[in-house]
């Protein structure tokens, strides 16, 4: 029995009003090409920072929690805050990135996840806020990098922010995605299923789930660190010369 109706709606309307405010408003003047690009980052500031506090809060709050502990309607609710922003940013990926193959999968494999979690298991909520939490830490850094990233080929101050964020950025994603997400999926490894609590298919999948998206993410940060050797490197040469 829910102790609060289902706020998921009024969530998506609420990252569908930041997302039209961001694309008219804010970042009316940004060339049209990376006004979408822009209003995105703009519903993952909405979503990331806040997610992390709110999923901290859900988390301690509950004095009973583990691994397999029952949602409570506080934890719920953040999922469907999550949800809806994965929701709203998988609809602009559709209008605008529908070749983006990688991240459409990656929004869905996670709506997968924390539907499952909020409307089947009625359990796990724990595993998947903590998975929360190490996957938006870096939310806030990444969308400042990634807009400047957009704006550093034209603007002289993007760049200088894209060049002074990047390896503090770099260096926390690579913290969090490469040894403190690893870690928590081996303690999930151990804990199982919890006799039954979380169906067996529910609790394989989400784990196989996190696995690629952590592997993809290493990935990812592997690529970028390399890019900025390059460009350092590049940069250094041209200085002795």
């Amino acid at each position: 029995m829910e102790d609060i109706n289902n706020p998921l709606p009024l969530f998506l309307i609420m990252y569908l009003i930041v997302y039209l405010t961001a694309f008219f408003i804010f970042f009316r003047a940004w060339p049209p090409d990376l006004r979408p690009e822009a209003s995105s980052c703009s519903i993952s500031l909405a979503h990331g920072t806040p997610a992390v506090f709110l999923a901290s809060y859900a988390i301690l709050s509950d004095p009973t929690i583990h691994f397999h502990s029952p949602n409570t309607p506080l934890q719920n609710l953040v999922l469907e805050y999550s949800v809806a922003y994965f929701l709203m940013d998988l609809l602009h990926l559709f209008l605008f990135s529908p070749t983006d193959i990688l991240y459409i999968g990656h929004h869905l494999c996670t709506l997968f996840v924390f539907l499952t979690c909020r409307y089947v298991a009625y359990h796990g909520a724990f595993s998947i806020l903590v998975l929360l939490i190490l996957a938006e830490v870096t939310s806030f850094c990444q969308n400042l990098w990634t807009l400047a990233g957009a704006r550093r080929s034209d603007l002289k101050f993007a760049a200088t922010l894209y060049d002074f964020l990047s390896l503090p950025f770099y260096a926390l994603y690579t913290v969090v995605r490469g040894f403190l997400a690893p870690y928590f999926v081996n303690q999930m490894l151990v804990s199982g299923a919890g006799d039954g609590a979380i169906p067996q298919w529910v609790w394989i999948s989400w784990i196989f789930v996190v696995i690629v998206a952590i592997s993809v993410s290493i990935l990812w940060i592997s690529n970028l660190w390399v890019s900025l050797y390059r460009e350092r490197r590049k940069e250094s040469v041209k200085k002795v010369m």
